[in-house]
């Protein structure tokens, strides 16, 4: 069992920058950013794996960074230039995903779907 512990929400003006944290109790081989606005389907923002790899949603390319300090077992998402669409809870996620053989080496997968949630941290950014 995975906990996951949220930090660093809050409000800021448009434009402005705000950095979320997540320690994690036990694997990091997946870790994840989700949000979710109000009326709106939940969205994977950005996603780190245990091989180094990053993704992100095309919505935040070049303003949001995904990140991990092993030595604290913590995720960070740096969002910089913040907009008001921005606006949502956010949940860190963990899961162990899978390994696959690829071109003759191990690669780590990552789910859509994970299994350990944080509990949410709240960015608002007004205009």
């Amino acid at each position: 069992q995975v906990q996951l512990q949220e930090s660093g929400g809050g409000s800021v003006q448009s434009g402005g920058s705000l950095k979320l944290s997540c320690a994690a109790s036990g694997d990091t081989r997946c870790m994840a950013w989700f949000r979710q606005a109000p009326g709106k389907e939940r969205e994977a923002v950005a996603v780190l794996d245990s091989d180094g790899t990053t993704t992100y949603v095309d919505s935040v390319k070049g303003r949001f960074t995904i990140s991990l300090d092993n030595t604290k077992n913590t995720v960070y998402l740096q969002m910089n230039t913040l907009q008001p669409e921005d606006t949502a809870i956010y949940y860190c996620a963990e899961d162990p995903g899978a390994k696959i053989l690829r071109g003759g080496s191990w690669s780590q997968t990552c789910p859509e779907q994970y299994n350990f949630w944080g509990q949410g941290t709240q960015v608002t950014v007004s205009s």
